[in-house]
């Protein structure tokens, strides 16, 4: 059969939508904006994060950048304690490795995430470092490898009830049972894979699991129903504009149209993805549809045509080292010279063809020897760890009698003082938590009393004062068109028209700071974003406003608006005391931590650090009490004439 060898790319586009990060195309200003905040950025787990998505930006234009930022992450996450970070590294780094042909070490370092993951209580992302082992096997060829992780993964996906996950997966089984001699189960598999994605509406991965399951049906020569697959997965591809995967399709079509004697048929599908790889640039699929051309020339005796044919086959085999496909190319040509009555020509094509797969059995077996070797020896070295390892239990066991007859007469005396302390300490544990809950529900009420207060304060100011002196002025205009005053006195009323103008503006300004509108209407990202926006239009000072991954977030009213009065009393602050030219305020929410990140940073004269403790104003005191009513985490990095930058975490 004439099935396509290079499904194996169409795999792995089924991997890049399971591993962490799916590379997208990046305008260069959101590259530019994420380096200005990396400058400035504190070495936290934020910052592990960003340099990954930064990274990413260059991964397919310049892997090396790509894996300098990754590398800078794993060394902040390790420095840090940051397991997470870690693990996400190794599906970043993976990914270049497997586009350079690294894929042992590819294996490597997903093997070591895998074990990173298995100390959180997250089962999906155990799911996740599984199926990224599973997919570094399949690209090693090492299909039984491969088939263990992906079936681990099915319980857990399944106890999930995760769709996506699973449909992908039941996909990728689809082919892995084919490779391996299985088809009947692999059809099984891809049913309900592609049950799935039709509910889901997934027509990307629809399209990769009906191809593959084309192939099983084929494989067991139910050729009618792998037509109708074929033929489905093909539409997709024409409305996605998936060429790429056109091509392959068009060859897995052209090859059931041979089969089925439907010559002329097969002869255009060959054609069509001949013409597809030329534009694409796809070297074995044009290898192969040259190959089925020229079947189609052999059947049809149009001996010179065939022989050309598989000619030029031959030569992108050879420039491309496409041993595979090389190999079937001989045999065609074999039987080209045998039916042309050429047995000279038939001769060197059949030594040809038996010494390529002489060398390619070889190969394969010196490849199935490696792989044994290297579990032989990481066994050898297992046992030989396991054996030093029973021997330090053996000595240690010695020890710890030896110890524990010693520490027995001690261990008597310390209990009866270990419980007397233990109650004692219990009772003040139990004390201290009662006074923690008290000055927490008082702060509480206090910061719930003040917002109330404001809020009825601003109402009052705009619907009471506001309207009063709107009327006032109504009631001035009115008088001014029945009033005959000396040019003097029209001046004079003018002013006062203007001065009265300007004291509405002020109380509405003054409204509109005890209880921004915005931020009840459209939450805390856009309310930052029109404080910023304000102080910017003033004048005052240069203010920028960056919110990272806040689109989707939501806030508790109650946690907003004392975020908001926070960064509020942080940048009046910074205007009345820090002598700065620039602030920047930075709100970055990460969801899979369950954290909200808020930073203040300016450029002005710095502070010394020991005296805020010692701050009598009003302000700090807000600020800490508002802190410990979210039960966040306040950090203040700053020094005289460096700037000041405050961290302000808050869980999710």
């Amino acid at each position: 059969m004439l099935i396509l060898q290079t499904m194996k790319w169409l795999f792995f586009i089924l991997l890049c939508v399971l591993s962490s990060n799916c590379v997208v195309a990046q305008v260069p200003t959101q590259t530019d904006s994420l380096l200005r905040v990396l400058a400035t950025a504190k070495a936290d787990t934020n910052k592990a994060l960003l340099l990954l998505t930064i990274g990413e930006q260059y991964e397919n234009t310049a892997p090396a950048v790509a894996t300098s930022y990754y590398n800078q992450s794993l060394q902040l996450s390790k420095q840090i304690g940051y397991t997470y970070g870690e693990i996400k590294y190794a599906a970043y780094y993976s990914s270049v490795l497997n586009v350079q042909g690294k894929v042992d070490s590819s294996l490597l370092v997903n093997l070591h995430a895998l074990e990173k993951a298995k100390q959180f209580n997250d089962p999906m992302l155990l799911i996740k470092t599984t199926i990224n082992v599973a997919n570094t096997y399949n690209l090693l060829d090492q299909n039984d490898s491969t088939l263990f992780y992906y079936l681990q993964t099915l319980p857990a996906l399944q106890k999930l009830e995760n769709k996506r996950f699973l449909a992908i997966v039941y996909s990728n089984l689809t082919k892995i049972y084919r490779d391996i001699g299985q088809p009947e189960k692999g059809i099984d598999y891809g049913k309900l894979g592609s049950g799935y994605l039709r509910q889901m509406g997934d027509s990307v991965n629809l399209e990769y699991c009906l191809t593959n399951l084309g192939t099983n049906y084929s494989e067991v020569n139910n050729l009618d129903t792998a037509l109708g697959c074929f033929n489905e997965a093909y539409r997709i591809s024409q409305l996605l504009g998936d060429k790429y995967a056109g091509s392959a399709i068009l060859l897995n079509l052209g090859d059931l149209a041979f089969q089925q004697k439907r010559f002329e048929d097969s002869r255009v599908k060959f054609e069509e993805a001949g013409r597809i790889a030329q534009e694409l640039d796809l070297a074995e699929t044009k290898a192969i549809a040259l190959k089925g051309m020229a079947m189609y020339y052999l059947q049809t005796r149009n001996y010179g045509l065939a022989r050309a044919k598989a000619d030029s086959s031959l030569v992108i085999t050879q420039q491309y080292n496409l041993r595979e496909q090389r190999l079937k190319t001989y045999k065609l040509l074999t039987e080209i010279s045998y039916v042309s009555q050429d047995l000279n020509a038939a001769w060197e094509w059949t030594k040809k063809t038996d010494q390529l797969q002489d060398s390619i059995n070889k190969d394969n077996l010196q490849k199935v020897t490696t792989n044994y070797e290297k579990k032989y020896e990481s066994e050898k070295k297992d046992a030989q760890i396991n054996e030093q390892q029973i021997r330090l239990a053996n000595r240690k066991t010695l020890n710890f009698l030896l110890l524990g007859i010693a520490l027995a007469l001690l261990i008597i005396v310390a209990l009866g003082y270990r419980n007397f302390s233990h109650r004692q300490k219990w009772q003040q544990a139990k004390i201290d938590e009662l006074e923690t809950e008290k000055q927490l529900t008082a702060t509480e009420a206090v910061l719930k009393g003040e917002e109330q207060e404001r809020t009825r304060l601003a109402k009052d100011l705009h619907d009471g004062l506001g309207g009063m002196l709107s009327g006032i002025k109504f009631s001035l205009n009115n008088m001014k068109e029945n009033l005959i005053m000396t040019p003097d006195n029209a001046q004079a009323f003018e002013r006062s028209i203007d001065m009265l103008d300007s004291s509405i503006q002020e109380m509405r300004r003054v409204a509109h700071n005890m209880m921004p509108e915005v931020l009840v209407k459209y939450g805390l990202d856009t309310a930052l974003k029109e404080f910023c926006n304000e102080i910017q239009r003033s004048a005052v000072i240069s203010i920028q406003y960056l919110s990272i991954a806040m689109k989707d977030v939501e806030i508790a009213q109650t946690t907003a608006v004392n975020i908001y009065r926070i960064v509020q009393e942080l940048v009046n602050n910074v205007i009345k005391h820090a002598n700065a030219r620039h602030v920047l305020v930075q709100v970055h929410a990460s969801v899979p931590e369950k954290l909200l990140a808020v930073t203040v940073e300016d450029d002005g004269q710095g502070l010394d650090k020991t005296r805020l403790n010692e701050a009598t104003g009003i302000g700090w005191k807000n600020i800490q009490h508002r802190v410990e009513f979210l039960k966040g985490r306040l950090d203040v990095q700053s020094s005289p004439g460096k700037g000041t930058s405050v961290l302000l975490e808050i869980g999710l």
